[in-house]
């Protein structure tokens, strides 16, 4: 070893690449390998939480969803007829592409706004459903639908016009396919041209 007399120690032919006191030998190689698997693991967690968040958001929106709007577009308009809620839960947007929803004693077909009806919709609790309650008392969870027959008695009259107002957005955007059948009642029977009539008033 000797002393260049810049105080570093060198090895015997080492031609100035032997410091005692500088990083060992590999440790840059080592350091730039640490930097590129950081690299590389943090790219994994965006490339993952990306795929996540286009699992969760974009298949609404994505393939799926244009599917299913197309799909709507190109079922025929429904005749009219009337609904038990046994019937009415056929058209819940999975079994069935076409969606259909009660609010007060009226079935609606909402299958074109199937963004917002259909499966992975926010308002999909109401697919196949009477939605009256729900939509009253603004919820959005199994406890806003009943199994059976639904006459809204226990609702108070604030609730009561925000059911008549719901009913009407839905009459002026969609179609409206029938009544929702009460226990024991018997649907009506509905000629062509009370369809035709009713279809073309709503255009």
């Amino acid at each position: 070893m000797a002393d260049h007399g810049d105080g570093r120690l060198r090895t015997e032919g080492s031609g100035g690449g032997g410091d005692v006191g500088g990083p060992p030998a590999g440790a840059g190689a080592l350091v730039v390998g640490a930097e590129m698997l950081l690299a590389l693991v943090l790219l994994a967690l965006v490339l993952l939480a990306a795929y996540r968040l286009y699992l969760r958001w974009g298949t609404r929106s994505g393939p799926g969803g244009a599917a299913r709007e197309g799909q709507a577009a190109v079922l025929p308009r429904m005749k009219r007829r009337d609904f038990s809620l046994e019937q009415l839960r056929e058209f819940n947007g999975a079994r069935n592409p076409r969606i259909l929803l009660a609010v007060n004693g009226k079935v609606f077909d909402v299958t074109k706004g199937s963004k917002f009806y259909g499966p992975d919709g926010p308002y999909g609790i109401f697919a196949g459903r009477d939605a009256s309650r729900g939509l009253a008392t603004f919820r959005l969870d199994k406890d806003a639908l009943r199994d059976e027959y639904d006459d809204l008695s226990d609702l108070n009259a604030v609730q009561m016009e925000s059911v008549r107002e719901w009913e009407m957005q839905f009459k002026e955007k969609y179609d409206y396919v029938g009544r929702l059948l009460k226990p024991g009642e018997e649907p009506s029977e509905y000629t062509d041209e009370e369809d035709t009539k009713d279809h073309t008033k709503q255009e």
